[in-house]
C-alpha cells in the first residue's frame, strides 16, 4: 500500500522516473539531438571544394591531396578507439562538448591555413571531432528517442550524418565563389553552426549512464571498439555493405574535383560542391524511401547501388561522360545511405544502450578504414599512371567488394538476425 511496506515503494520510486522521462521527451528533441551530428558533418566535407584553390596556392599534387584527406580518417579512427567507450561510461555530453570545441579549433586553423601542415592539422582535428560524434552523437539520438522509437532514431541519426556531409561542400562552394575571403567566410559560417550545436547539447535531455558492471575490459578506456557477444554477425553484415559504400563516396569527395576538372575543364567550386551535395542528398532521400523495407533488402540494395556506381565511374573516365560521373556519385550516395541505415538498424535492434556508442564506433571503424586507405592508394597511383587507369582499378576493386558484401547479406544470415523494423 502507498507509504507502507518494506522497500517496494522506494524501489519503484527509483526506477519509474527514468521511464516517465523517456516517454515524456517531446518528439522535437529527437530531431534536435541529431543537429550536432549534422553540424559537425558539415565541417567534415566543407573543405572539399576548396582543395582546388589550396592546390593552386600551395602547389601540391593528387597524392598529397589524398593524404590530407586520409589524415581526417586517421583522426576519426583514433577518436573511435576512445569516444565510444568514454561515452557509454561517462555520458554523451562529456564527449560531445569537447568534440564541438575541437571542431571550432579546426575552423580557425582552416581559415588561417598557409600550408599543407595546417591543412593536415585541421583535418586531424576534424576527424577526431567526427569520430566522437558518430559514436556519442548517434547514441544520444537513440537515448533521447527512447526504446519505443529506436527505428526513427536510427533513421534520423543516419540521415543527419549524410545530410551534413552533403551540405558542407555545397555551402563551401557557393560561399567561396560568391563572397570575398573564400576560406575565411566558409569556416566563419561553419563556426556559427557549431555554436548552435553546443547550445543544443547543453540542453539535451540525456542522463548520465548507470555504472558499468564489472567484467572483461571494464577498466580499459582505449580499445578497438566492439559489440556484446551475440551481436558480432549484425556488425559484420553492416560493415560488409557500409564499408564499400562510404569508400565510394570518400573517393568522390577526395578526387571528384579532379575528375570534374578533366571532364568539364572547370575548377568551379560550386559545381564540385553541388556534385557532393547531390550525392549525399541521394543518400539521405533513399533512407527515407527504404526505411520500411526489411533490413536484409536494404543491405542488398545498398551493395548493388555501390557496385553499379563503380561501373558508372569507370564508364565516365573512359568516355568523358559527365552524366555517367553524376550517376556514379548518386549511386555511391545511395549505396552508403542504405549500408549505413541497415548497419545502424541492426545494431540498434540488438545492442543495449550501455554499449550502443561503442557499437556505433565499431561500425564506423570498419567503414572508414578502407575509406581512408583506398583513395590514398588511388591518388598516388593516379599521379604515376594517370587518373583514368587509377580510377578504373579503384572502381573494379570496389565493385567486387560491394558484390561480396551483398552476397554476405543475402546468403550469409540467419532469419533472427533481420528482425522487422
Amino acid at each position: 500500500m502507498p507509504g507502507t511496506g518494506n522497500g517496494t515503494d522506494p524501489r519503484t520510486a527509483r526506477t519509474s522516473p527514468p521511464v516517465r522521462r523517456t516517454a515524456e521527451v517531446p518528439a522535437r528533441w529527437i530531431w534536435l539531438a541529431a543537429w550536432p551530428v549534422t553540424a559537425v558533418f558539415v565541417l567534415s566535407n566543407a573543405a572539399t571544394p576548396l582543395y582546388v584553390l589550396w592546390q593552386r596556392e600551395m602547389g601540391f599534387g593528387r597524392g598529397t591531396l589524398t593524404v590530407v584527406f586520409a589524415c581526417y580518417i586517421a583522426g576519426l579512427l583514433g577518436s573511435l578507439l576512445v569516444s565510444g567507450v568514454v561515452s557509454d561510461r561517462l555520458g554523451r555530453k562529456p564527449v560531445l562538448l569537447p568534440a564541438l570545441g575541437l571542431a571550432l579549433v579546426a575552423c580557425l586553423v582552416f581559415a588561417t591555413a598557409g600550408g599543407v601542415a595546417a591543412l593536415i592539422a585541421a583535418r586531424l582535428c576534424t576527424g577526431i571531432a567526427v569520430g566522437a560524434v558518430v559514436s556519442a552523437g548517434m547514441a544520444a539520438v537513440t537515448d533521447v528517442a527512447g526504446p519505443g522509437r529506436r527505428p526513427l532514431a536510427a533513421l534520423l541519426a543516419s540521415c543527419a550524418m549524410v545530410l551534413g556531409a552533403g551540405t558542407g561542400p555545397l555551402l563551401a562552394g557557393v560561399l567561396s565563389e560568391t563572397l570575398p575571403g573564400p576560406t575565411v567566410t566558409v569556416f566563419a559560417v561553419e563556426a556559427a553552426l557549431l555554436v548552435t550545436a553546443v547550445v543544443v547539447v547543453l540542453r539535451m535531455p540525456v542522463r548520465r549512464p548507470a555504472p558499468a558492471p564489472a567484467g572483461a575490459g571494464a577498466g580499459v578506456w582505449i580499445r578497438v571498439p566492439g559489440v556484446p557477444r551475440g551481436s558480432g554477425r549484425q556488425l559484420a553484415l553492416g560493415i560488409a555493405v557500409f564499408a564499400p559504400g562510404i569508400t565510394a563516396t570518400s573517393f568522390v569527395l577526395s578526387l571528384g574535383p579532379s575528375l570534374l576538372s578533366g571532364l568539364l575543364g572547370t575548377g568551379s567550386r560550386i559545381v564540385s560542391g553541388g556534385l557532393a551535395f547531390a550525392m549525399f542528398l541521394c543518400a539521405t532521400g533513399v533512407q527515407f524511401a527504404v526505411r520500411r523495407l526489411p533490413r536484409r533488402t536494404v543491405l542488398v540494395a545498398g551493395a548493388g547501388a555501390t557496385a553499379l556506381g563503380m561501373l558508372a565511374l569507370i564508364t565516365a573516365v573512359h568516355t568523358g561522360s559527365v552524366p555517367a560521373l553524376g550517376a556514379a556519385a548518386l549511386l555511391a550516395g545511395a549505396g552508403q545511405g542504405m549500408g549505413q541505415l541497415g548497419g545502424l538498424s541492426l545494431l540498434n535492434s540488438s545492442v543495449p544502450a550501455s554499449r550502443l556508442a561503442e557499437a556505433n564506433a565499431a561500425l564506423n571503424v570498419g567503414g572508414y578504414l578502407p575509406a581512408g586507405l583506398l583513395p590514398v592508394a588511388v591518388g598516388y597511383l593516379s599521379d604515376a599512371v594517370g587518373l583514368t587507369t587509377g580510377t578504373t582499378a579503384f572502381g573494379a576493386a570496389l565493385a567486387v567488394l560491394a558484390v561480396a558484401g551483398g552476397a554476405l547479406a543475402l546468403f550469409g544470415h540467419r532469419g533472427r538476425e533481420f528482425p522487422s523494423s
